[in-house]
């Protein structure tokens, strides 16, 4: 267990009033741990929320050694604040950790750093419908050193950031850009992990995207450039003929906590769930024949985000009228009930503080 030292601000600010969009709004505090070659993790620390002080020549500047995680607090029906699945965010960190020869951390003590600082600033956490605390939690390499190799120092941190819907149209359904030109990720590399040069390696498509007028990009495979795998900030699932499909985990899709959560519980109401191989060409086929019958990301910013229009070169194709469909609908409301407390929790998922 984590000896957490708190230094409470003599400073707060005042929390945000009306609109509150995604990732512009800062809470009071802010988690710090140091890790240094020899001894491990240490120094725990809960402070009032500043910026960094950095040499030029610290290694996450020249050669990408960071990872970072995603998840949420929601404040409960009765007041209390929850969090949804956090030790699946401890382990997909260990499994981006050990791809980039970052430090693992215990899961045990990623969970206890991330209630610490969230129970501090839990009264910025929103109580508003579609409404939650955003933590994002990082690890950044410190060396001051300009040579390729891990770094003996890390910083690990978590921020918090009260936020509305990721998207401003919120649950409308949202046009999606099939990418036919750049790739994102090819197995062996580091598709699955969560580290921000999958995001940079995306920014030129997705400015493509939004330029004519698509929410996101849908990334194909990076060896035939035929295969569905995932939107930039959400993995991506189809109702087919009555099932639900995703693309399976092939070591270049990011292992999504959402995308978890869905699949168990579209199984435990009795649907049909595929992880496979998905062509675009069974895509314009199942459209073709009227056999497309939904498509939804499901990601932690997102939660559940319907998509009314794929396209893909010179076709586009429109989902279900461009309206939400029935299992999008059910699963969003299933997902936040399960994590606002409204919706019983047979899983287990939820935390509270």
């Amino acid at each position: 267990m984590l000896n957490i030292k708190i230094e409470k601000t003599t400073a707060p600010k005042a929390k945000p009033e009306g609109k509150l969009g995604f990732g512009k709004i800062f809470t009071d505090h802010m988690f710090i741990m140091n890790y240094t070659e020899g001894q491990g993790w240490h120094d725990a620390r809960i402070v009032p929320y500043g910026d960094l002080s950095f040499s030029p020549a610290c290694m996450v500047f020249h050669y990408g050694q960071e990872m970072f995680e995603g998840l949420k607090a929601y404040r409960g029906t009765d007041g209390t604040p929850r969090l949804f699945r956090p030790d699946m965010n401890a382990k997909r960190t260990n499994d981006t950790n050990k791809r980039l020869c970052i430090p693992e951390l215990p899961v045990e003590d990623f969970v206890q750093a991330v209630s610490a600082v969230v129970d501090v600033d839990r009264d910025w956490i929103p109580s508003d419908p579609g409404t939650s605390l955003y933590i994002r939690p990082f690890i950044i390499a410190t060396d001051a050193f300009l040579g390729v190799a891990p770094s003996k120092t890390y910083l690990f941190i978590i921020i918090l950031s009260p936020s509305g819907a990721y998207y401003e149209s919120g649950l409308a359904p949202v046009g999606i850009w099939i990418e036919d030109d750049y790739v994102r990720a090819v197995r062996g590399g580091m598709g699955f992990a969560k580290t921000g040069g999958n995001y940079a390696a995306s920014l030129a498509a997705q400015v493509k995207a939004h330029d004519d007028g698509y929410s996101q990009v849908l990334w194909l495979d990076g060896v035939e450039r035929k295969y569905i795998e995932e939107v930039g900030a959400m993995n991506i699932f189809f109702k087919i003929d009555g099932k639900i499909v995703t693309p399976m985990l092939n070591g270049s899709i990011l292992p999504g906590i959402t995308r978890n959560s869905v699949i168990e519980l579209c199984k435990s109401w009795g649907l049909d769930v595929e992880e496979r191989k998905i062509s675009v060409d069974e895509l314009l086929e199942a459209q073709a024949t009227g056999k497309l019958e939904e498509c939804f990301g499901t990601g932690t910013a997102a939660v559940i985000s319907p998509v009314g229009k794929l396209r893909y070169k010179d076709d586009v194709m429109t989902i279900n009228g461009g309206n939400i469909g029935e299992i999008s609908q059910k699963l969003y409301d299933t997902v936040t009930g399960i994590q606002c407390g409204s919706v019983e929790d047979k899983f287990g998922w939820v935390v509270t503080l």
